[in-house]
């Protein structure tokens, strides 16, 4: 899967960054390298879905895709 990253730089300085795919997945970092890191981290934990708690009928199904 590519995910395409906006990167700003932080007014306060540093960096965040931004992954318009994935409605509100945003890190941020003081250094490139850091930031680097942390995106493909924020990436990670954002699409990692936990399903406890859902509640599911006996016709719903769980399917898990790789893209």
């Amino acid at each position: 899967m590519k995910l395409k990253v906006i990167i700003h730089k932080a007014e306060e300085g540093g960096f965040w960054a931004e992954i318009p795919a994935i409605s509100g997945c945003v890190t941020q970092a003081e250094t490139w390298d850091e930031l680097i890191h942390n995106i493909y981290e924020a990436a990670q934990g954002c699409l990692s879905v936990d399903l406890e708690g859902t509640i599911l009928s006996k016709q719903d199904k769980i399917l898990e895709v790789i893209v």
